[in-house]
């Protein structure tokens, strides 16, 4: 058996014939619209505004959403979710998935803390891809440090006043609303709320981001908040709560950048075992060296515990019975799988991984984003520490 991107996945006894119908479906769809254009978006540094409803149309946004918004509910579970990552992680092009479905981590806590007028008025058209919503959350002075956000937002009469600038916010730059954590009262967790501040609403502005070091194609943006009016029903859940409705979301974005990372180092698997068994050194392939193909083993090696902890971690979700310390040590497990792999494949690779255009040399920009993004490694240990009472 040749390890490629398949065939080296470890057999997942849950997925049915459904699940599988929805991978043909959804690779049909990428290899025909986005593998063929990643080296140009990648290098023009944006998506095309096409793409949203193009991917629309084929399930993506609307997959899990209620039907009565457009979405696709009925019969859809977690691994539908998982099997997109992985999908899209295939590609290579780590920036899409941040910015095409920014709406994964922007929407959900308008959907289960929204009033039925805000939910009425934006969903429809963010699954339609006519309309783009992302979460901001992340701060200048605090990043990853949720409870210590600084962005004011004041009682005044039927509105807040908000204050405040948040960055690396994902999909920024053509979003048409901000799902934004601000703080309404005291210091802590205690003191923070959630509003959905519309991108064109009087004192809003926002920069691009576009000096990053991966995520080219990405859409990311510090947004400015002015002196701006949100009304009062734009809150999302009671004041003061939103620190929950923050979380909410958490254990799904984790979950999904673990799949998209293990997704990943399984492509450098593959290109590294194409071009062993291809290149040829000192008069024999590159696959007959020792060396080689110890590191391929120990690639494998690390790929399958991701994926049997991603399989164990998936059933705890869809049973109800998820353990964030689990889920947050995961996401450790595999962006540092992702690392190792890059980094491996590119010294099987050698000059030829150096060179822009394949897909080794863009998956090992894009490693310390993993590693960060979704809450770094560091903060990930230590919320798993504090879960296991240490």
């Amino acid at each position: 058996m040749s390890l490629s991107f398949d065939s080296s996945r470890l057999k997942n006894p849950d997925l049915t014939e459904e699940h599988e119908a929805w991978r043909d479906h959804l690779r049909r769809f990428i290899d025909k619209e986005i593998t063929p254009n990643v080296d140009d978006w990648d290098e023009q540094g944006e998506l095309p505004p096409e793409l949203w409803e193009k991917a629309a149309a084929v399930g993506m946004m609307g997959m899990g959403y209620p039907e009565e918004y457009g979405g696709t509910s009925e019969g859809i579970d977690i691994h539908y979710r998982n099997i997109l990552s992985e999908e899209l992680a295939r590609t290579s092009l780590g920036g899409l998935p941040s910015t095409l479905l920014s709406h994964g981590i922007g929407l959900p806590p308008v959907l289960a803390f929204g009033s039925s007028e805000i939910k009425s008025e934006l969903i429809p058209p963010i699954l339609a891809g006519k309309k783009r919503i992302s979460l901001a959350i992340t701060e200048p002075s605090g990043g990853s440090d949720v409870a210590n956000l600084k962005t004011t937002a004041v009682r005044d009469g039927d509105y807040y006043i908000v204050n405040g600038s948040k960055t690396f916010i994902s999909g920024g730059m053509g979003a048409d609303w901000f799902t934004t954590g601000v703080r309404t009262g005291g210091d802590g967790v205690g003191g923070i709320s959630v509003l959905v501040i519309p991108a064109d609403a009087e004192g809003v502005s926002r920069t691009p981001l576009d000096k990053k070091q991966g995520w080219w194609c990405s859409d990311t943006a510090t947004i400015y908040f002015d002196n701006v009016r949100v009304p009062i029903a734009n809150r999302l859940g009671e004041e003061n709560a939103g620190f929950f409705v923050i979380a909410h979301n958490f254990n799904a974005e984790r979950l999904s950048m673990s799949v998209m990372a293990e997704a990943s180092a399984r492509v450098c698997l593959e290109e590294a075992v194409n071009w062993a068994q291809d290149r040829k050194t000192f008069g024999k392939r590159l696959a007959d060296h020792q060396v080689i193909r110890h590191k391929i083993a120990e690639m494998k090696q690390r790929i399958n515990c991701c994926q049997a902890y991603i399989q164990h971690c998936t059933r705890e979700v869809l049973a109800g019975t998820a353990v964030f310390g689990d889920i947050a040590l995961l996401k450790v497990q595999c962006s540092q799988t992702m690392e190792f792999c890059a980094r491996e494949a590119m010294q099987i690779l050698g000059g030829i991984g150096y060179m822009r255009g394949n897909r080794v040399e863009r998956i090992y920009r894009e490693v310390r984003v993993n590693a960060i993004g979704g809450g770094s490694e560091e903060i990930m240990r230590d919320l798993a520490a504090r879960q296991f009472q240490l």
